[in-house]
């Protein structure tokens, strides 16, 4: 491909927001172009493989792709639905939650009949409280029109969804310390804190795991690989290697973004999948009002995290089909960021690879664990990708070896065997997560959205340059389901909302008449 002298749309950035959003377009008839300036497409959907073995960067787990929920039914109107190769996970206990000093396996099971009968028979005396808990998760998320593919008012309206505290709610419940640590056990999706994460966060993260839970067999980048051939069958185009560096102006509006390659595109629309505080520098901030520059560049950015990838000896532990989320202290769960260097790591989530013939034994594992910015100081100003390659010193290899053991203790006391099973041990860290998806800090998760300031995180898709709007994770929600609608919301700004969502449910009554 070569690129053309003008676009009717380009878009920065080829994570998910940004193909997801070029596809809809480009089905609409839209000449589109997307600039990547990696080696690879996806950004959080990107793999790496080392000893031969794929590792995943974001995707651990997907939520909401059984026949007719709302993932499915978007990844059906861009067309990538049938061709996923989806391991679906164990439906009586798809996540895991231990407690140090507690043997016990709590199990969150798929399809809410099935996750309440799971959860009574480890708490037989809350059943109220596991019944009131579900049917507050659906209706939250009901109030979100575009989360149930439905028309509606605008969710911002309701005051009350975005002023319930997560935790204030769940402790609200029960006195039983154990099962308000179970509900609010997997709060590595989202980053929960204490006295802030809304209950609307909670409720839209969990709510599509328990409906449905999936791994990507050979990891997420299927999902890129697949995004990027409906883009191009749609006539749209795709350039990695194209890193943004400036933005051009003509009459107070974008004419054209100039590559670090020398490359310079021109569109009317630019749509940019890259995060927002970082645009708003490459754009130049002084074509923004300063209050607006101010709030953004005032938003905090969730925490990051430190990652281990086990490479795993052939045939030595066993695939787990599901996930484990690890706590030290059972009433501590919701303030694991707020560790101390002794204290480190005080939580994990750990997830398995899964590939086509590892049925019985896994071939990999990764550890999470929380990992403040601060940390990487003494290398903040090095920067290190693929395309770029800059070593960061043997300090900071150091570094990562010695918080890599720390991890594995951690991991052994649910696993004693696990350092005979190993192979090798990679790490990333803020940095990586900074270098290679660009996100602030190394956030993991775009904004915290802060139930004290409810409004304070949300970014319109249209900014106050007239051809320049926003698509990606730091809009309203994160992770795989909450950027495909992020993306569809910033494409209903160009096309009309009724009309976009007619259109993606017209496709999947197609899809279901065929």
């Amino acid at each position: 491909m070569k690129l053309k002298e003008s676009y009717d749309i380009v878009i920065i950035g080829s994570g998910l927001g940004g193909l997801v959003s070029a596809i809809i377009l480009a089905k609409e008839g839209y000449k589109v172009c997307v600039l990547e300036k990696n080696n690879q497409y996806g950004g959080n959907l990107q793999t790496f493989v080392r000893n031969k073995t794929i590792f995943d960067t974001g995707v651990h787990y997907i939520g909401g792709l059984s026949e007719g929920q709302n993932l499915y039914q978007y990844f059906k109107y861009i067309g990538i639905m049938d061709e996923l190769q989806l391991k679906k996970m164990d439906e009586d206990g798809f996540d895991v939650i231990l407690f140090e000093g507690d043997d016990k396996e709590y199990r969150h099971a798929q399809g809410y009949g099935n996750y309440e009968k799971v959860l009574l028979e480890q708490f037989p005396e809350e059943g109220i409280a596991i019944k009131k808990y579900c049917s507050k998760l659906r209706e939250v998320c009901a109030k979100f029109p575009l989360y149930a593919l439905q028309r509606g008012k605008a969710y911002y309206d309701d005051a009350e969804i975005f002023n319930l505290g997560a935790k204030d709610y769940i402790d609200s419940l029960t006195n039983n310390e154990t099962l308000r640590a179970v509900l609010s056990g997997n709060n590595y999706l989202y980053a929960g804190d204490a006295t802030r994460t809304p209950f609307y966060v909670h409720a839209l993260s969990v709510n599509s795991f328990i409906e449905s839970s999936y791994r990507c067999v050979n990891g997420g980048s299927q999902i890129t690989k697949l995004l990027v051939r409906r883009l191009l069958e749609h006539g749209g185009e795709v350039y990695k290697h194209h890193e943004v560096e400036k933005f051009t102006y003509e009459e107070g509006k974008i004419a054209s973004v100039i590559c670090t390659n020398g490359a310079e595109v021109k569109g009317g629309l630019f749509i940019s999948n890259i995060e927002p505080k970082l645009t708003l520098k490459m754009v130049g901030e002084d074509k923004f009002r300063k209050a607006y520059t101010n709030r953004v560049e005032n938003i905090e950015s969730t925490i990051a995290a430190f990652t281990v990838y086990l490479v795993l000896k052939p045939n030595t532990f066993k695939y787990h089909n599901k996930n484990y989320y690890f706590f030290k202290d059972v009433n501590n769960i919701w303030d694991t960021q707020n560790y101390t260097e002794e204290s480190w790591p005080e939580s994990y989530m750990m997830s398995m690879g899964v590939h086509k013939n590892n049925e019985e034994y896994g071939d990999s594992i990764a550890i999470m664990t929380y990992m403040r910015y601060e940390e990487m100081q003494p290398w903040e100003n090095t920067f290190n990708t693929v395309a770029h390659k800059n070593e960061r010193g043997q300090s900071y290899e150091e570094f990562k070896a010695e918080k890599a053991e720390k991890v594995i203790d951690e991991l052994e006391k649910k696993f004693p065997n696990i350092r005979e099973c190993i192979e090798e041990v990679y790490t990333s860290t803020p940095l990586s997560y900074r270098d290679y998806i660009a996100s602030n800090r190394g956030s993991m998760y775009g904004y915290v959205k802060d139930v004290n300031k409810p409004m304070q995180s949300f970014i319109s898709p249209k900014t106050k340059v007239e051809n320049l709007m926003f698509t990606g994770q730091s809009l309203n929600m994160h992770g795989i389901l909450g950027v495909t609608i992020g993306a569809v919301i910033t494409c209903s700004e160009i096309l009309g909302r009724d009309y976009l969502l007619d259109k993606i449910l017209e496709a999947n009554k197609k899809a279901q008449t065929v």
